[in-house]
């Protein structure tokens, strides 16, 4: 059976392997980022950001933001390389930072990115890898709503993982359940929310 599913690779494995072939990618692009300034990461946000808000078609802005998946995948990683080291704020205690994405962290992120469903269980980095294709789909300026269980993640998240949007330039809202309406719509004026 093994020969066989070699020769006749299922949908997902080919899928796979397409992510697989742009993790190369990604990494070298990353590198290529050690050098440059933080300022630099957040300029190419703004200059992103500014080039697909002209973008009415749904069409064109999905091929836009595949085209743009590997150079935004690789900011987020360099965006975690250069917050390790570091103490961020979550939830009233100092959080070292100790997370950079692993391979089959981007991958998980193309799949999330392409209304894939990405079976991760607990420890594996689901919180880190969401963090790819919502920085990516923030770039719109269209706003990305991420939806979790209850008010304690929500918060925990959006100070945990906003810690990398901040530092390129996206700004983070939070909903809990007890907002007035005028605080909820300025959570949801926000890039990531």
């Amino acid at each position: 059976m093994g020969f066989l599913s070699k020769l006749f690779p299922s949908k997902n494995d080919r899928i796979v392997r397409k992510y697989q072939s742009r993790v190369g990618v990604i990494n070298r692009l990353e590198e290529e980022l050690h050098t440059v300034s933080a300022d630099v990461l957040r300029q190419k946000t703004a200059d992103w950001k500014e080039r697909l808000s002209t973008i009415e078609d749904k069409k064109e802005l999905a091929r836009e933001l595949e085209s743009l998946l590997p150079e935004a995948f690789a900011v987020v990683k360099n965006a975690c390389r250069r917050l390790c080291g570091t103490k961020v704020h979550v939830r009233g205690n100092d959080l070292d930072w100790e997370m950079i994405p692993y391979d089959v962290q981007l991958i998980g992120g193309m799949a999330l990115h392409n209304r894939s469903i990405a079976e991760m269980s607990t420890g594996e980095g689901k919180t880190l890898v969401a963090t790819l294709p919502v920085y990516l789909n923030a770039l719109s300026g269209r706003g990305v709503h991420v939806v979790t269980v209850n008010d304690y993640l929500a918060q925990r998240d959006s100070e945990w993982m906003g810690a990398i949007y901040k530092l390129l330039g996206l700004s983070v809202g939070c909903i809990v359940n007890d907002m007035n309406p005028t605080q909820r719509r300025e959570q949801y004026n926000c890039d990531i929310t």
